[in-house]
């Protein structure tokens, strides 16, 4: 489409491919995707800031983008790397092309790359920072090499303060959903919209408030359930968060925590994190709830997973879910107190809406305890 492109891992592995989307070079932790639509959302999900994304799905492009299908304000990906792109998009609610809506937003992409090849590279040897260059020109791999090493890890970024609201508001995206009204409020730790539009279409009026909002804060709005969401980056970061969630628990509210909520609970219980090697992204994880045996096909998208061993035998936390394809914890619940939490996206966005459930149990147990 446009120039030459190259993206440089911090090992020297090189793919070499044309740009789209903005004419400019990016930075970042580079993973893998599995959906097979949505790319979109992926891109608008807040849980990739500081992350340049490779979609394991050839074709992307071919619908064009939609204000309907953003899950933020922003494309928060550092880069997109695709297969074939499809400049020629035919959808009926498309907007414009996807090279357009990255290039309005200053995000990189390169196509042409052997995408099953670098999956395959990430796969065995885990998620690696790296660079992609626009015009590369004479520049050395081994220059690249070295420029991708000196890349800040995500850890030391302040990843969820840049994705997080910065006034509480209510949310009123949407259609709003029959039945009896309750009062949730969204901890925003990097908001998926969609979780805020599940929890609305079933009757809740929500209201979101930054992720470093005082107990205080969040008590001033009369919340008859409390959500922590999903966000980007290491959940040791914000152990302000989750001594908050610790005593927002002591209050009886019902709570539910999702992806980043997840690690709030578990911190707030006292339990540990690992980083995974390459991490779980995408739409096709089975998770097992151990209460009913049932077996889920769930949307991913963190790095890091809850140390099992970690968490305290008196903390009345226990596991609930586990993932099928390494065994990691993929939710909690508390025994006494109506408070449980779920690694995987309820959501969806992209990805299968079996889960939708999570929000109906959530908000049973919100009218439960009025």
């Amino acid at each position: 489409m446009r120039e030459r492109a190259l993206l440089a891992l911090e090992d020297g592995t090189c793919y070499w491919g044309y740009s789209f989307g903005a004419a400019t070079d990016a930075e970042g932790e580079v993973v893998f995707a599995t959906p097979m639509t949505g790319y979109q959302e992926v891109c608008s999900d807040p849980s990739y800031h500081g992350q340049m994304v490779v979609l394991t799905y050839p074709i992307i492009g071919n619908y064009g983008v939609c204000e309907d299908y953003r899950e933020s304000r922003l494309p928060w990906v550092a880069g997109l790397i695709v297969r074939e792109y499809c400049p020629d998009y035919s959808n009926w609610k498309a907007e414009g092309s996807l090279h357009d809506y990255l290039s309005r937003h200053g995000v990189p992409g390169i196509y042409g790359v052997d995408t099953r090849a670098l999956t395959r590279h990430l796969r065995t040897y885990g998620t690696m920072r790296a660079v992609l260059v626009n015009s590369p020109g004479n520049l050395l791999p081994e220059e690249l090499r070295e420029r991708a090493r000196q890349v800040a890890p995500i850890e030391s970024k302040p990843v969820v303060a840049e994705t997080s609201a910065t006034n509480a508001y209510q949310f009123t995206e949407g259609e709003a959903g029959p039945g009896q009204a309750v009062r949730v409020v969204v901890v925003d730790l990097g908001i998926k919209l969609n979780i805020a539009r599940s929890l609305r279409r079933r009757g809740a009026e929500v209201y979101i408030v930054p992720h470093d909002a005082s107990v205080s804060e969040i008590l001033s709005l009369r919340p008859q359930g409390i959500v922590y969401s999903n966000g980007p980056g290491d959940p040791d970061a914000l152990p302000q968060v989750a001594q908050r969630l610790r005593e927002v628990m002591e209050t009886g509210i019902p709570t539910m925590g999702i992806c980043m909520g997840h690690h709030m609970l578990a911190m707030a219980a006292g339990a540990k994190r690992r980083r995974l090697k390459f991490g779980h992204h995408g739409g096709n994880h089975p998770v097992k709830d151990l209460e009913t045996g049932r077996v889920h096909i769930t949307t991913q998208n963190h790095e890091y997973a809850t140390d099992p061993e970690s968490i305290p035998q008196g903390s009345g936390v226990v596991i609930s879910h586990v993932n099928l394809n390494d065994g990691s914890v993929e939710g909690l619940r508390h025994l006494s107190k109506p408070v449980f939490s779920v690694q995987y996206h309820p959501e969806g966005s992209p990805g299968p809406q079996d889960n939708q459930y999570v929000f109906d149990k959530f908000l049973e147990m919100v009218r439960k305890t009025e």
